[in-house]
């Protein structure tokens, strides 16, 4: 089956349309055996040599380890297979109704067992350098997630607003200046008054959510890993917003090749899909 057969196989008009009323789906074996055995193999050679981007999230007391890096994909040709080969744009295109679909970046994630870090309630697209509505984050585990460990969603945040990033182990407000943005709500305190998303899952299925839903979660068992590749793309209306900061993942130098309000039309975001036709 090609990847666009697949692509439509799994996202039916009733995910296409969940997707823009609750900005979080889940995705069914959308990737193949191989494509999956091909992450792993990708990922354990990005563990085995982090770029200098790399970051660990966990404190030196957590029993376990967790640690993230970020844009790999001209070094990982593991990471190249798939993301230029498999489904994942064409479904992204589907998902946002987009005639074009480019990488913005790839994102590690590894949860060693017994981890203990979790990962807070927040947004992605405050941390980054594009605005626009027409965006996909792929979470896709390559170790099957029980529930209480997997990414949760608030349905329908991703409408907005927009909320103060802040760093995840100090809650420094990096990104924008305080009082720019409204603050987090305690989410945790509120779960019965929202309607929260998440999914158990096994190698195959990939979480499809927008850039501003709003999303977390909790650590993992002491018998279970948790390794996941992460992809970001961009649909049709996303444009750059350079910031007076670094972002998170940084892209030196972008802002001296393209102005405010572009298309993210670089080498570095190079085309994934595009609709036939």
């Amino acid at each position: 089956m090609s990847a666009e057969d697949r692509a439509r196989q799994a996202v039916t008009p009733e995910l296409i349309d969940a997707f823009a009323r609750d900005g979080a789906v889940c995705l069914r074996q959308l990737l193949t055996p191989a494509e999956v055995q091909r992450l792993r193999e990708g990922i354990d050679a990005n563990l085995a040599r982090p770029s200098p981007r790399a970051k660990v999230a966990s404190r030196p007391d957590d029993p376990g380890f967790f640690i993230e890096d970020f844009c790999c994909w001209p070094e990982n040709p593991a990471y190249r297979d798939v993301i230029f080969g498999s489904a994942l744009a064409a479904a992204a295109g589907r998902l946002t109704g987009s005639s074009r679909i480019r990488l913005y970046h790839d994102h590690m994630l590894i949860k060693e067992p017994g981890t203990r870090a979790p990962t807070p309630w927040h947004q992605d697209q405050p941390y980054y350098n594009v605005e626009g509505t027409q965006n996909v984050s792929f979470w896709i585990p390559v170790d099957p997630v029980r529930r209480h460990s997997t990414l949760e969603f608030v349905a329908g945040s991703h409408r907005g607003p927009w909320l103060m990033p802040r760093s995840f182990m100090d809650h420094q407000a990096k990104w924008f200046p305080e009082g720019s943005l409204q603050e987090m709500p305690d989410i945790e305190a509120t779960r019965d008054q929202r309607t929260i998303l998440g999914w158990a899952l096994e190698p195959g299925d990939v979480v499809a959510f927008h850039m501003l839903a709003l999303h977390a979660s909790g650590g993992v068992d002491s018998d279970r890993r948790r390794r996941v590749f992460s992809l970001r793309v961009l649909g049709d209306d996303m444009e750059h917003a350079p910031r007076a900061w670094v972002t998170s993942p940084p892209f030196p130098g972008l802002a001296d090749r393209l102005p405010a309000g572009a298309p993210m039309d670089d080498p570095l975001f190079p085309v994934l899909w595009e609709r036939a036709g």
